[in-house]
């Protein structure tokens, strides 16, 4: 019985060890290469099981298909006008043809220390095609970093499908901006002078305005007081020419002057509804008992 044990157990280990050099499996997250002595000649993509020759005859390399990661050193370049800047980029990538990739980069260090230069490459020519105010600036509508960006990706994707590494760019980035001290302060002093030059051109459009407002005012002002006058002199005017007739009439007749005046103020004063309480004998009031006996004078 023990030896049965035994010889069934060794049959399984020998099955085991059979079918590990003459199978594989290919996992949901894998793309598979077998190569046949040593040429590449069957790209797997769907997970499963598959049957080989053993070693030497067939080999299988396996790459993680999903998006890997690859970040960039932080490094000082150049923008457009001169001002430097510290730049930490990104670039997201995945393995899109395993034969192409593994006769390239063999591996993810290889193609990670191909991405560090491309990528280096990549944001320096960009970033020294934009200047720095499309990266750092007051006004938001200004900033360029999405189009930056868009031409990185661009840019480095083109590279790779040249150079046939197998590697499909998912995206491309900046992370991470910086600029030194001496940069800064220049930056602030931009600002502090752009802001200056707006507010004196608000103040002096302000005083512009300011001035032509009075301006008009004074115009009405003058406008409305030369009116004025001129009908305060033509009031003037017929009153010293009725007073004129007055003067006239009280020369040739005064009793007959005083009392046109005297009907002219009854009449004035009985226009409206009135209570007035006066001597019987104040003048104009008199004229109520009577109307005198004047004639005027030829």
């Amino acid at each position: 019985m023990k030896n049965v044990s035994v010889l069934i157990l060794v049959i399984i280990i020998s099955v085991v060890l059979v079918l590990c050099f003459v199978s594989f499996q290919v996992r949901e997250t894998e793309t598979a290469l077998v190569t046949t002595f040593g040429k590449p000649t069957r790209s797997i993509s769907e997970p499963g099981w598959y049957w080989k020759w053993p070693l030497p005859i067939q080999m299988v390399y396996k790459f993680d298909r999903r998006a890997h990661l690859f970040k960039g050193i932080m490094e000082e370049t150049s923008t457009r006008g001169g001002e430097p800047i510290v730049v930490t980029s990104y670039i997201v990538w995945s393995v899109s043809d395993p034969q192409e990739f593994l006769e390239a980069l063999q591996d993810k260090t290889g193609a990670e220390d191909q991405l560090k230069s491309l990528l280096r490459d990549t944001q320096n020519s960009v970033i020294g095609q934009h200047y720095f105010s499309e990266f750092v600036n007051s006004e938001p509508e200004k900033i360029r970093f999405k189009e930056i960006e868009g031409q990185m990706y661009a840019a480095l994707k083109n590279r790779l499908s040249e150079k046939r590494y197998g590697i499909d760019v998912k995206a491309v980035g900046i992370k991470q901006l910086g600029i030194s001290e001496e940069v800064t302060r220049d930056v602030f002093d931009r600002m502090r002078a752009d802001r200056k030059r707006k507010t004196e051109a608000i103040l002096a459009e302000g005083n512009a305005e300011a001035t032509k407002i009075k301006t008009d005012a004074e115009s009405k002002r003058t406008e409305l007081l030369a009116v004025v006058e001129a009908q305060a002199k033509s009031i003037r005017g017929e009153g010293d020419a009725e007073a004129a007739k007055y003067f006239k009439l009280l020369e040739v007749d005064p009793d007959f002057a005083m009392f046109l005046r005297d009907l002219e103020a009854l009449e004035k004063i009985l226009k409206e509804k009135s209570t007035i309480v006066l001597g019987a004998e104040a003048e104009p009031v008199k004229l109520l008992k009577g109307i005198p006996d004047i004639k005027p004078k030829d």
